[in-house]
């Protein structure tokens, strides 16, 4: 699997020229230039540096590509994403497979369209990965290392990889479709989340990466981002281009967000799965304050902050959730709770019993 990854990522450079068929007056384009118009978004996304994550959301106003993909009311989400997944294990797909919809999001190696596979009529997210932009930053193992990685996990919280295809231009990966988007723009749009809300999230996230270091896999990067929303509010783990499988050793690149790095990682050392529990520290305090533990508009100032994990719980974040958060948030490895643990903190018990 992983040569043929690897022919697929090199498989040549597409050096399509600009076609820009969209009336700026509504927006819309008919579905015969679908393709064309997914053609001519190479350039923009080359151009595109500044973006660090792959999926960013945009608005879905100014950047619509064409009208989403009409299904009945109910089945915009499979509601059995397993067993849909089961059905289409060995289909080999090509674009003309799918209906494009709107754009979801867009990265600095490619696009993400609201999709629908034709012939089951189902809804998914089809990421678009331009091979001459993954290959110019020379992220040819990460691409790989996100598919091999991801299409082997089955969690609940976890988004699926139901699988990919390629052509010369273009990687294209058929993902589950998380219709509330991520979870840091609700976030932005709320200001700060309440406790209970924070305990769910929290133990739908441990669950996740739970599964995840079972199977001997470390995210690295987890974050707000990273983490998506389905229709009925359940968590997605998704992105997994920084994941690594590492069954015993201990991996020493330097990887993921800033202002969720964890000291080993800031200091250049060896590190294991214990970084994914610094990450849920973060993401906690995010949660319940609006805002990175260690943030500082100065890079350099934000790692010193970590290195000596410098760090204010703000008054109103009850005791509870202060003594997990300062569990988790410890500048010794051997010092962070197991997930285990966490699922029984009482902060965990309390606000999210049922979970």
């Amino acid at each position: 699997m992983a040569e043929n990854l690897q022919n697929m990522v090199k498989g040549g450079n597409c050096k399509a020229q600009l076609k820009n068929k969209q009336n700026n007056e509504n927006k819309k384009v008919v579905r015969a230039d679908l393709r064309s118009q997914l053609k001519a978004s190479m350039p923009l996304a080359e151009g595109n540096a500044n973006i660090n994550k792959t999926t960013k959301a945009v608005s879905k106003d100014n950047d619509a590509v064409a009208d989403p993909p009409k299904v009945p009311a109910g089945e915009m989400v499979p509601s059995k994403p397993a067993a849909m997944a089961a059905e289409v294990k060995r289909h080999m797909w090509t674009l003309d497979d799918f209906d494009l919809g709107r754009q979801l999001g867009r990265g600095r190696f490619g696009r993400v369209f609201l999709a629908r596979e034709k012939e089951r009529q189902f809804i998914v997210a089809l990421k678009v990965l331009f091979k001459s932009t993954v290959m110019k930053a020379k992220m040819e193992n990460q691409v790989r290392r996100e598919i091999e990685i991801q299409a082997h996990l089955k969690h609940p919280n976890i988004l699926r990889l139901y699988g990919y295809f390629h052509d010369d231009a273009r990687v294209y990966l058929v993902l589950e479709y998380a219709a509330k988007g991520e979870l840091y723009s609700m976030l932005t749009q709320a200001g700060k989340f309440t406790e209970d809300l924070t305990a769910n999230y929290m133990a739908q996230v441990v669950d996740a990466v739970n599964y995840l270091h079972t199977k001997k896999v470390i995210h690295r990067d987890l974050k707000l981002e990273n983490i998506l929303l389905s229709k009925d509010g359940k968590i997605k783990i998704s992105d997994f281009g920084w994941a690594v499988h590492a069954p015993s050793s201990r991996r020493e690149t330097l990887c993921g967000t800033v202002d969720y790095l964890p000291p080993e990682m800031v200091g250049g050392m060896q590190h294991d799965a214990r970084v994914d529990i610094w990450s849920l520290g973060v993401l906690m305090y995010e949660m319940l304050t609006g805002k990175p533990p260690f943030y500082c508009s100065d890079q350099r100032e934000t790692c010193t902050r970590i290195l000596k994990c410098t760090f204010k719980i703000p008054d109103e974040v009850s005791d509870e959730a202060k003594d997990l958060i300062s569990k988790l948030l410890r500048l010794n490895p051997d010092e962070r709770p197991s997930l285990e643990e966490v699922t029984k903190h009482p902060f965990i018990l309390r606000h999210a019993p049922k979970y």
